[in-house]
């Protein structure tokens, strides 16, 4: 075989000079609840809500220290919700998900939600107070923009002096036109009846388009029924025609949506659903953005990989989602579904991109690893967290609990017995309530696996190999289960920045087993190895050996179950 001519069919990118990345996700409501009554779908009355000023200095600080470089906090912006507050407008229950209301239902761009408030009339000084703690403690501070859709009753009482609110001069008696910010189904009043089950008290006339893309007056249950879509100047009842000049009026309004958190010191955006609004608009928005904060960074939900590279180049983003390729595919792999050889075609297919890809085993969208509906063992986990955090120099995000092997298996109300934890409900969730007690209220199975993620974490922050490095696949020629390599349960590449040379292995057996590992000489030449005895230590775990290392040789490796070694030599 032709191992040169192989591993140049797979490909590689070099040295990067961007910062490495390492993302904490959490949902504020969830995260400083400590009310622990937990009644199903309870009220904030009754369940608690956690708050703003629950992110104290200390708990910030901890996490950077444990190798975080920014947090995304989760559902910071007023949505709608069945909580009354005086002096602020109430949503009706019906057009509302859960007693708490989904944070993907934005009822006013420029409020914060008042759950997350001590004093609800100070709520945004304890946001900005928030802001000034998190970059005190040496993080970024990222939030969710949600730019396809808002709540059925959006209405903003915090929008600046001089600006109109979304749809206050919309006419409703057109089912597109361009300076709309909404669709309509004119002459037709909302029909939630599929629903409810029943005629109920919420009215809507003319109705408006539901938030994904459903463009009648008769939503279903699945669909996003308490959101309604904004126009962005595509005619989806004209085969999706554009019409961008003049400029959308709602163009200009996000922008100006975005440029006001900015100014509040938010460093970067999480972008809802961003593949479906038009690339267009990301370029026109993203520009004038990073002209007047060329640090801001954004990160789009896209899921469709033919769009990729046309979100990255035209739309302007920093970081898009890798979830239908590298996460489910690690999915496959820990539940047994796959090959661990598969994972060469998910880096091969976005090589060139490959930097701007953000990794993750777990979201609010997705369910948690330990439940029963994944691995139902944290641990199982851990050769997946191995890849995704060390195959690249691109972004790595954890979400709040995974560290503990938070089950996500509560039935909380709205959110059902799923797998997920919940954006719907008020909830005290039991690995949280761990986290802000700290490290003496953990098992010893919770030490060992937070101690793991630590390590890792710090590993790709602090170690250029990983956080700068160049990476070969070692698979090619690791493929034919000779010297007892499975390339159905092992995945072995090589990081290097020249200098430190790392030789990780991903073991997603659940046994510890010995293997046999060629390394080619192709990856001797770009990664300048020395042939030879080294001494080697495993980053992990801290234990040395002597490593023989020769040009298309066989190297014998011992390897955990369900774990890796990262050797560094």
């Amino acid at each position: 075989m032709n191992y040169r001519l192989v591993f140049v069919a797979l490909s590689f990118f070099s040295l990067t000079t961007m910062a490495q990345i390492n993302i904490y996700q959490v949902l504020p409501r969830l995260y400083g609840n400590t009310r622990n009554n937990n009644t199903h779908n309870g009220t904030l009355a009754e369940n608690g809500c956690g708050k703003f000023v629950d992110f104290t200095s200390s708990r910030l600080k901890k996490l950077q220290q444990n190798g975080y470089t920014h947090i995304w906090y989760t559902g910071l912006i007023a949505h709608a919700t069945q909580t009354i507050y005086p002096n602020l407008p109430q949503d009706n229950p019906e057009v509302v998900k859960g007693k708490a209301g989904s944070p993907y239902a934005i009822k006013d761009y420029y409020d914060v939600d008042p759950d997350l408030a001590t004093i609800t009339q100070n709520r945004m000084q304890e946001f900005e107070a928030l802001v000034e703690r998190t970059h005190k403690a040496g993080l970024k501070m990222l939030i969710d923009f949600v730019p396809n859709h808002v709540s059925r009753q959006y209405h903003s009482l915090a929008r600046p002096t001089g600006i109109s609110d979304l749809g206050q001069n919309d006419d409703t008696t057109q089912a597109f036109k361009s300076t709309n910010n909404f669709y309509y189904c004119p002459s037709e009043e909302l029909r939630l009846n599929d629903i409810l089950g029943h005629e109920g008290s919420y009215k809507e006339f003319p109705a408006k388009a539901t938030g994904n893309d459903h463009f009648d007056a008769q939503p279903g249950k699945y669909d996003w029924y308490e959101t309604i879509k904004l126009n962005y100047g595509v005619n989806y009842f004209d085969n999706h025609s554009k019409h961008f000049d003049p400029t959308p009026d709602t163009w200009l309004k996000m922008t100006d949506i975005l440029l006001y958190w900015a100014q509040k010191g938010v460093d970067g955006f999480r972008c809802d659903m961003a593949e479906m609004v038009p690339v267009e608009f990301w370029n026109f928005a993203l520009t004038r953005l990073k002209a007047d904060y060329p640090h801001l960074i954004f990160i789009a939900e896209v899921y469709n990989p033919s769009e990729y590279r046309n979100y990255l180049q035209q739309g302007k983003f920093d970081y898009l989602y890798d979830k239908v390729g590298l996460y489910d595919t690690l999915r496959a792999v820990v539940c047994g579904q796959s090959s661990a050889a598969a994972i060469t075609s998910c880096w091969q297919a976005i090589d060139d991109i490959r930097p701007q890809m953000l990794n993750f085993l777990e979201n609010h969208d997705e369910q948690r690893i330990a439940s029963d509906f994944f691995a139902a063992d944290p641990f199982k986990a851990l050769p997946a967290l191995v890849v995704s955090t060390c195959l690249s120099t691109n972004p790595f995000m954890v979400y709040a609990g995974q560290e503990l092997g938070e089950r996500g298996m509560d039935d909380e109300g709205f959110s059902g017995h799923d797998g997920r934890t919940t954006i719907f409900d008020y909830w005290t969730v039991s690995s949280y309530l761990k986290l802000l007690k700290g490290k003496a209220s953990y098992t010893a199975k919770e030490k060992k696996l937070s101690n793991y993620y630590t390590k890792l974490l710090q590993i790709r922050r602090d170690v250029p190999a990983i956080s700068q490095g160049k990476m070969f696949d070692l698979m090619y020629v690791n493929n034919t289960r000779e010297n007892n390599f499975n390339p159905d349960k092992q995945y072995a590449f090589l990081r290097s920045d020249g200098k430190q040379h790392i030789l990780i292995i991903a073991n997603f057996d659940a046994n510890p087993t010995q293997v046999g590992l060629c390394i080619p000489a192709h990856a001797f030449d770009y990664l300048s190895l020395k042939a030879g005895k080294c001494r080697a230590q495993d980053l992990l775990t801290g234990e040395k050996r002597t490593l023989d290392i020769e040009r298309d040789k066989i190297l014998s490796i011992s390897l955990p179950a369900n774990g890796a070694t990262l050797l560094s030599f």
